[in-house]
């Protein structure tokens, strides 16, 4: 079994992880969640975006959004799980996107990658339709839009266009390089950054890193994923998100407390935090970021 890297030096502002997996991360009961977010919060992740892959998931994340108040959730099909989906898998995400809970529709999108690895991978043209129905969902709930990109890149922004964008896009776990980040950054969409844009072998996504304005940056895990250097090859979860948000800062030459500080400020915006529904669930924040 993998095992958790040291924990990381507290952030001196308060971080929200924009897109986790708890259950995948072994945060399978109501106790699990609480102590994997015991332990983020200890290291300054105020609050996470528990996201779905499947409908099994999907049920789970709503679920887990009761059980502690630093839990969002986010529903969709994951692109590579979309060959079979049916009409009561759209009628019943329908009814989980509208939970107050759900702050997102994701993740959807385009997965290029696994259709050549896996013969079990949707392909693409189920992956496409699954996607404008995502879209679609997310335009008439009224919640953000979060995108899966692998490998995808031109499909994934062309169908985008076609369908025409909800208010809000987030890219998450941003995988372009410098000329993406600018056509996303100039049509006004979220790019997410996980644990990958601390690999030194990522250097494209790291020149794009560097492009992307404050107001449209948001920080995430991915977990159990992605686990961000040094510690690459062990158990992410949400507490390792400070090493994505120290070594991000450095790299856009930011001071740490500034970047945790206006992610948090931009996910309490993207994901409505601040909406009556959810409000006084989240809390509220002083002017460090602190919750």
């Amino acid at each position: 079994m993998r095992e958790l890297p040291p924990a990381p030096a507290r952030l001196p502002a308060a971080v929200v992880d924009a897109h986790t997996h708890l259950d995948a991360s072994g945060a399978t009961d109501a106790a699990g969640v609480r102590a994997a977010l015991d332990r983020a919060g200890a290291v300054g992740v105020a609050a996470v975006v528990t996201v779905a892959d499947d409908m099994a998931s999907a049920r789970w994340v709503v679920s887990a959004s009761s059980w502690d108040e630093r839990v969002f959730a986010a529903v969709a099909l994951h692109p590579t799980r979309t060959a079979a989906m049916t009409d009561a898998d759209r009628a019943e995400l329908d009814q989980l996107a509208r939970h107050p809970r759900v702050v997102a529709v994701g993740e959807t999108g385009l997965d290029y990658y696994w259709t050549q690895h896996d013969p079990d991978c949707a392909p693409p043209a189920a992956q496409r339709e699954a996607y404008r129905w995502h879209i679609d969902l997310a335009k008439r709930v009224g919640k953000p839009l979060m995108i899966h990109d692998r490998d995808a890149h031109g499909d994934v922004l062309a169908v985008l266009e076609q369908e025409g964008p909800p208010q809000t896009v987030i890219f998450h776990c941003f995988s372009g390089d410098a000329a993406m980040a600018r056509i996303c950054v100039d049509a006004g969409y979220v790019l997410s950054f996980s644990g990958t844009v601390t690999f030194r072998n990522a250097r494209a996504l790291r020149e794009a890193a560097v492009l992307v304005p404050d107001r449209q940056l948001l920080v995430e895990t991915d977990a159990p994923f992605l686990t961000p250097h040094p510690h690459r090859g062990k158990l992410n979860e949400p507490v390792n998100l400070p090493y994505t948000v120290r070594d991000l800062a450095a790299l856009r030459g930011q001071d740490v407390a500034e970047l945790a500080a206006s992610t948090c400020a931009n996910a309490a915006r993207v994901f409505g935090f601040g909406h009556p529904a959810t409000k006084k669930s989240f809390g509220a924040t002083d002017t460090a970021g602190r919750f």
